[in-house]
């Protein structure tokens, strides 16, 4: 059954007007169950791989209904001189800090988003969560103050002179996923970056540019392939799962992108000479839609976006897209499902489960073209 679009809602967080989801007029709701596979854990990566272009590629073939296992050096011959990549040029800061609370209880700090020159939202790894006012001493001696409660997250104000992005890069550890069951080490503060990242901001690497290596992207330049940019900087809070079982229940974090006036030109001129925009990355579609913002074409925009793409939503602003393995029953799943089809989504994970891919942020990766309209 083809799910069709329904009308567009603009949510009260999003004081801008673009839009933040658009709900499926489906006979019923789609679950979060409905995006679910079975993965074994040793297909999870733990470490990068020596070379970061001697990935494997999945190529999802929606139209064609067709997977094809490549490696990722294998990109310039499948895209096109006129197509044109867009990049997330956000940079991760060591947004992982580790103190304790005047009770000498230990506390794990994870930046959500940094929000003045001493203040920033954070979860915070404890034992028994912190009331407002109390004290946390970094490891270096810095006190924090745990100013406000927002759900999971606190407001934080750094008590110390120093300001916040000076202090991470000196004390601050790589936010490596959950799911890295190992403490980060000097590999990581180059690996778990892009090599194009430019922008501080980010506490959360776009994984899909981890593939990405200079010779690489000198081949893809010499192939013709344009390249373009926006900055999203990713939170912490897309590792957060889905709780509510109807997944248009599901409440997204808010991150903070722009998408600038020379990358509309180049996607507006890609598109008229017959060139393809591939998004490198999830947050490039969310950035590219919420740019959108329910019109027909991407328009320059910087601001915060909640968008929640998932099946019954119409992706206009791509025509391909490159993206890592992701969780089960995760949004990140459900937006590459709104751009090929859940049905053959979920196939193709199955099929890299049984080909041993590696999965998730320093694993393996997709390129995916999608269903037709």
């Amino acid at each position: 059954m083809r799910l069709r679009c329904g009308a567009k809602i603009a949510h009260p967080r999003n004081p801008t007007g673009v839009t933040a989801r658009t709900f499926a007029a489906a006979s019923e709701p789609l679950k979060k169950s409905d995006f679910h596979y079975d993965l074994p854990v040793e297909l999870i990566a733990q470490q990068p791989l020596p070379e970061r272009s001697a990935s494997r590629l999945l190529v999802v073939n929606a139209p064609e209904q067709s997977l094809a296992d490549r490696v990722f050096g294998d990109l310039p011959e499948l895209l096109r001189a006129g197509d044109l990549l867009v990049f997330n040029d956000t940079r991760v800061l060591p947004a992982r800090l580790f103190g304790h609370k005047q009770s000498g209880g230990a506390v794990e700090v994870m930046l959500e988003r940094i929000t003045g020159a001493h203040t920033a939202v954070a979860m915070l790894g404890v034992s028994k969560k912190p009331h407002d006012g109390d004290l946390i001493e970094l490891d270096d001696g810095t006190p924090v103050r745990v100013a406000e409660r927002e759900g999971q997250f606190f407001q934080l104000r750094f008590e110390g002179t120093e300001p916040l992005e000076k202090l991470l890069l000196r004390i601050g550890h790589m936010p490596l996923p959950p799911y890295i069951q190992r403490p980060d080490d000097a590999r990581d503060h180059e690996r778990y970056q892009t090599v194009y990242a430019k922008n501080p901001g980010a506490v959360a690497a776009p994984t899909a540019g981890l593939h990405f290596d200079t010779p690489l992207l000198d081949r893809l330049r010499a192939r013709g392939v344009d390249f373009g940019y926006v900055t999203l900087h990713v939170g912490a809070g897309t590792f957060q799962p889905v709780r509510a079982e109807k997944i248009e229940d599901h409440e997204m974090h808010r991150e903070w992108l722009n998408v600038g006036a020379e990358l509309v030109e180049k996607i507006h001129h890609t598109r008229a000479k017959g060139g393809r925009v591939i998004a490198v990355g999830t947050t490039v579609v969310r950035s590219l839609e919420a740019a959108r913002g329910g019109g027909a074409q991407v328009q320059p925009f910087a601001g915060e976006t909640d968008i929640f793409i998932f099946p019954g939503y119409t992706i206009t602003s791509i025509d391909g897209l490159i993206t890592n393995f992701h969780l089960p029953e995760s949004t990140l799943i459900m937006l590459v499902s709104a751009f090929a089809g859940r049905a053959f989504v979920l196939s193709a994970y199955q099929h890299a489960v049984a080909a041993r891919y590696r999965f998730y942020s320093y694993g393996d990766a997709m390129l995916v073209w999608p269903s037709v309209p």
